[in-house]
């Protein structure tokens, strides 16, 4: 499996449920980095995996559009689309493509299988996934809500169905996959009804770089300023976020600097976790009933500081965190009997997409 990312390129290999290998590309394209491209990145790859067998390979791309809501066998016609969709994702769909092309011309007649992080929440609601502009200028365009991180949304999901003894279709919960990127999505009997993210994954839940939900006029204010357009998107994506907050995009920098009474980071951290409560409200009233709330990633798996600061205050909702089980790392962090049990549940997008690649291809 490789999950490309802009200057990333993790990789796994696996048979059945068991890993064989697997590692990171780390730093592509960048001065002393790994490779010069995600091409040489995927050559790489294939050099440390020398003598096995490969019998497929699943690529995460991260922008599907309207026209991919499940995985495709990649021939030349779907690769042109892929490519087509870079404007909509220019910043993680050229990788994915190119993890594409690389492992095709470098495996010939292996089937190639594109699993889409968009996917998943094609099952939003009109109502939530449309944005109220001209419709006739949307259509045009394709814009409108598509919403991220669905591979590991729904391989969470999943997890947290059997974690919890409970039939899937029957439970409500919010997923908060807090990483460098971020995002909480509704999720009603396995099916995704509202996310955080949008058109593209910049909106939403503040993230490491990326601002999260700001006031597009902000975007005008800037440009009459005189910045160009290049230029606030560069702020938007790489110098906003807890970056832009308090100048560190690692939250435990973070949660440390504002342990020791660092006002930036103290600032950083509330308006985080501010955003976060803020979603989660909002989703108890989407979903009219709450079952469980899921932490996941690299930042929800990890920082008991976040995950307690996030729903704090949210205890007449039924929404409580144990402080001992959440300092320990438990599973379930919630106090017994609470109404809304509070999870931890790691995530695996590789071996989600492992899974996606077999029932396509019946293997």
């Amino acid at each position: 499996m490789l999950n490309a990312g802009s200057s990333t390129l993790k990789y796994r290999l696996l048979r059945g449920d068991t890993t064989l290998a697997g590692g990171l590309v780390e730093r592509i394209g960048e001065p002393g980095g790994d490779t010069s491209d995600h091409a040489s990145a995927v050559e790489r790859v294939l050099d440390r995996l020398h003598g096995k067998q490969i019998s497929a390979v699943g690529h995460r791309i991260v922008h599907g559009g309207a026209r991919f809501v499940a995985p495709v066998l990649v021939d030349d016609a779907v690769l042109r689309e892929l490519r087509g969709l870079s404007a909509l994702a220019p910043l993680h769909n050229p990788p994915g493509t190119a993890g594409v092309e690389g492992a095709g011309r470098a495996l010939p007649g292996v089937p190639q299988v594109a699993v889409f992080d968009t996917a998943f929440h094609a099952t939003l609601p009109e109502a939530a996934a449309t944005y109220a502009i001209d419709r006739r200028v949307a259509g045009a365009h394709g814009i409108r809500r598509y919403g991220f991180h669905g591979i590991s949304v729904q391989f969470v999901v999943g997890r947290t169905a059997q974690l919890l003894d409970r039939p899937v279709d029957v439970l409500t919960m919010v997923v908060l996959h807090l990483g460098n990127g971020a995002s909480a999505t509704a999720v009603a009997g396995g099916r995704s009804v509202e996310t955080s993210m949008g058109l593209t994954p910049l909106e939403g839940l503040v993230m490491g770089t990326r601002s999260g939900d700001l006031d597009p006029t902000v975007t005008f204010h800037l440009a009459r300023a005189g910045l160009a357009l290049s230029e606030i998107e560069d702020l938007y994506q790489h110098r906003s976020g807890l970056a832009g907050l308090c100048g560190d995009n690692d939250m435990r920098t973070v949660v440390a600097r504002a342990t020791a009474g660092d006002p930036a980071a103290g600032l950083a951290l509330d308006v985080y976790c501010h955003r976060i409560r803020k979603y989660v409200g909002a989703y108890h009233a989407v979903l009219g009933r709450l079952d469980v709330i899921v932490f996941t990633a690299g930042v929800g798996e990890h920082s008991a500081v976040v995950r307690e600061r996030s729903l704090a205050g949210l205890d007449p909702l039924g929404i409580a965190v144990d402080p001992a089980r959440n300092a320990s790392g438990r599973t379930v962090i919630s106090p017994d009997g609470a109404r809304v049990a509070v999870c931890v549940v790691p995530t695996d997008e590789e071996r989600a997409i492992a899974a996606e690649v077999r029932a396509l291809l019946g293997c």
